[in-house]
């Protein structure tokens, strides 16, 4: 009995330790450091979307779809426009692209400079923003195009992450209504892959994977789905 007691004393003081008081400040070491990139253009869809990337590979993704034209009613007039709902995703960043983002925020003071060069008259490719906020240090910089070529490297690296989520959103609603839309979708994201325009597709692996066990999904597209599976496309 006595032994019993003092085993369970041990353990309420252990669990008393380990359990910090709700009203404690959490210390440095356990705040995380993380990436937000925001990234915005009329012209496309999504018109605006945003990853946020934390030091040990978690993330999300959000994204604002443009609304899809509404179809008239009876007499010819349009419904009410209903907002599209906001598209969010939880996403894993691995090495080495993990590394090569938070290496370029802190070899460029995290983002707490000067990053456009509007001089330049380049053609507008989209509003883009990097953020740092850490224990280290915070800052961020909007820029379309920058001297810098890391920076414009770190964009099209982190428009190829936001790419590949959207074609798995896309291709998940495809395998449901346009199985026919499938092959040229997954074309496209070979290609993509190609061109380092597509990355991390481990992020989309159960959609891949669906497609490709899917009897009903023509035999071609399933060869793709399980091809881009096997590719290891998502190295950087």
């Amino acid at each position: 009995m006595m032994l019993a007691a003092a085993a369970a004393a041990l353990a309420l003081a252990l669990a008393q330790t380990a359990s910090p008081s709700p009203n404690t400040a959490p210390t440095s070491a356990a705040i995380t450091s993380q990436i937000r990139f925001s990234f915005e253009h009329p012209q496309f869809n999504p018109a605006s979307y945003i990853l946020l990337i934390r030091e040990d590979g978690s993330g999300h993704y959000q994204a604002n779809p443009v609304p899809a034209p509404a179809p008239k009613d009876a007499e010819g007039l349009p419904p009410a426009p209903v907002p599209p709902a906001n598209k969010g995703r939880d996403i894993v960043i691995r090495d080495p692209l993990l590394s090569a983002f938070f290496e370029i925020a802190h070899s460029h003071h995290f983002f707490a400079i000067a990053c456009d060069a509007p001089e330049n008259h380049v053609a507008f490719t989209g509003k883009k923003t990097v953020n740092y906020a850490g224990p280290d240090g915070h800052g961020e910089c909007t820029y379309n195009w920058s001297r810098d070529q890391q920076l414009n490297q770190l964009a099209n690296d982190l428009m190829a992450v936001a790419y590949t989520i959207e074609v798995g959103r896309r291709l998940a609603v495809e395998q449901t209504h346009d199985r026919l839309g499938l092959d040229a979708e997954l074309e496209g994201l070979q290609e993509a892959v190609k061109d380092h325009r597509a990355l991390e597709l481990e992020n989309i692996s159960s959609e891949l994977q669906s497609i490709a066990d899917d009897e009903a999904v023509m035999n071609r597209a399933r060869k793709r789905a399980q091809a881009l599976l096997n590719s290891g496309g998502s190295k950087h």
